[in-house]
């Protein structure tokens, strides 16, 4: 099976995916960064995964940089070797795509979150989305309208 068979996306191969931000955010616009790891990082990428459930993207100093995702410790790398699992980690992005981001990013109720980690013709890639939280209705009009989809798709399967 290729890589895009498994997960829908040309040459990529996912890490982690964040379907917690989809229910709870309506995502406006995707881009993709690549990360700055360290070598523990990536091995433990190839092997455990990640976490980006509280994951979050902020901007300081002309930078993006990657907060609160868990990169779990590499097991078999000694302990001196190892890396600090949620430590924050730099984004890197044209200046043209920061600075669009930043003035996006000022606008109330927007947030920038991570979506999706993959590797990419073996460089580690995140895929950032530009989102606005979800009121308590809109995630039960989403909720319902996923039930009717399933339902629809059982009875076609039926005939």
């Amino acid at each position: 099976m290729t890589a895009q068979a498994a997960d829908g996306h040309a040459g990529t191969k996912t890490i982690a995916s964040n379907r917690r931000a989809f229910h709870e955010y309506s995502i406006l616009d995707r881009l993709e960064a690549g990360v700055v790891l360290t070598g523990t990082e990536v091995k433990s990428l190839r092997g455990n995964g990640c976490s980006l459930v509280d994951g979050y993207v902020r901007v300081k100093d002309g930078e993006a940089w990657l907060m609160s995702v868990h990169i779990p410790p590499y097991e078999r790398g000694t302990s001196f070797s190892q890396h600090e699992p949620r430590r924050d980690r730099k984004l890197l992005l044209h200046a043209r795509e920061l600075s669009r981001l930043v003035g996006k990013l000022q606008e109330k109720g927007l947030t920038l979150l991570p979506l999706r980690m993959y590797f990419r013709k073996n460089h580690v890639k995140v895929e950032l989305g530009l989102a606005r939280g979800k009121k308590l209705y809109d995630k039960r009009e989403a909720i319902k309208a996923r039930d009717v989809r399933r339902e629809l798709e059982r009875a076609a399967r039926r005939r």
